[in-house]
């Protein structure tokens, strides 16, 4: 995120509160303003009725939902899986793998990052043996070569940095060890299943993907055939389950805070069940704000997304920038007092710094009504 001299602003009008996201004028519903998504300067505007209230929205802008559960067909490749959303900086697809792999795969467009979204399966890498399951984050370095063997069948959330690669985020005041230790994050190990697979010695090929297209390298013999190795590069695995997130019972937090891993021009963040605010006057739902300088793409893994209507395990939603959004009609019934302690959720979010195009095999299964979830009784009644 870029630091500069912002104009410098610092004042209000009308009757508003001093605190954001807390002790809104009675009857109001708050929006944010801000530059480079929640990090620049900010507005925030008290309206009288909520700012998603449209009675009709059309255009390239308007909000979308992809219900990924549609997308069937497995592919032995993740090359071959189906590109959901894309830009310059990323690659999103959705893939389902229900056997084996038949050949290994290698990135060398950038660094791949694996969300299983369901299943369990053995993984086999340059690096040794892993065994990832259902919630797991799996990082894998650019060049990596990877071959998956499911016991149950696999649905992953891939994301690509294109030609370039993850860190993690600087926590700042809260110290490197919050949200998650870095020692929660696992690497693989040359243990006896590794041994195992490499002793299956015969024709291997690795599918090589670079700019987009793929190149077959086939040897007569299985190369994932290392003795060892040292360094500080590594394929990495974490489980949402194991993160702790940031909150604050005073205060709603911006997605920001929720940030799990960095690229050059998009964030993932990850969404888990944390308590809800506690004080009076504070915000209990996420805000509405206006989404003018990053994509934000929301795909929804297991629980009860409290902020969203209709909206399932398996779901993806996309929120081109530009335009204003925040909570469902039914959320912000809840808007200042939560009927339970704390969330349940876990949902990973990427916000792009860049557009992202929709990929073919996505506009398949939209769900086209998405745009009229906002729309209250009165707004369908006048119909």
């Amino acid at each position: 995120m870029s630091k500069r001299n912002w104009l410098p602003v610092q004042t209000g009008s009308g009757d508003f509160s001093r605190q954001a996201h807390a002790d809104m004028p009675a009857g109001t519903y708050e929006r944010e303003v801000s530059k480079e998504g929640f990090f620049g300067p900010a507005a925030f505007f008290h309206h009288k009725r909520p700012p998603t209230g449209w009675s009709s929205f059309e255009g390239p802008l308007k909000p979308r939902a992809f219900d990924l559960r549609g997308l069937n067909e497995a592919h032995a490749s993740p090359w071959d899986a189906p590109v959901v959303l894309h830009n310059n900086a990323t690659e999103v697809r959705f893939w389902k793998l229900d056997a084996p792999m038949p050949s290994l795969a290698r990135n060398a467009d950038g660094d791949q990052l694996l969300f299983v979204h369901e299943g369990q399966a053995e993984l086999y890498c340059d690096y040794g043996h892993l065994e990832v399951r259902a919630g797991d984050y799996v990082y894998l370095p650019r060049g990596s070569m990877w071959r998956l063997s499911p016991s149950a069948p696999l649905a992953v959330l891939m994301i690509e940095a294109t030609n370039t690669h993850y860190t993690l985020p600087d926590r700042g005041l809260v110290g490197p060890h919050a949200f998650f230790d870095p020692a929660m994050l696992d690497a693989p190990e040359m243990n006896e299943a590794f041994r195992a697979h490499q002793a299956e010695d015969e024709e291997t090929a690795i599918k090589i993907k670079k700019r987009g297209a793929v190149s077959t390298a086939t040897y007569p013999y299985n190369p994932l055939d290392a003795v060892g190795w040292h360094g500080d590069l590594s394929v990495l695995r974490i489980n949402v389950k194991d993160l702790r997130p940031l909150m604050s019972h005073r205060y709603h937090l911006p997605p920001s805070a929720h940030t799990t891993f960095l690229s050059d021009r998009f964030v993932v963040c990850t969404f888990a069940p944390r308590p809800f605010e506690t004080d009076p006057g504070a915000l209990k739902v996420p805000f509405f704000h206006n989404n003018d300088d990053y994509d934000e793409v929301l795909f929804y893994h297991a629980g009860d997304f409290f902020s969203r209507d209709n909206i399932d395990a398996g779901m993806m939603t996309f929120h081109p920038a530009g335009f204003t959004h925040g909570p469902h009609p039914k959320a912000l019934a809840n808007m200042l007092e939560q009927k339970k302690p704390a969330t349940d959720e876990y949902a990973v979010m990427i916000d792009t710094r860049d557009p992202l195009d929709v990929g073919e095999a996505a506009g398949g299964v939209e769900n086209v009504d998405y745009v009229n979830s906002w729309r209250t009784g009165a707004a369908k009644a006048a119909e």
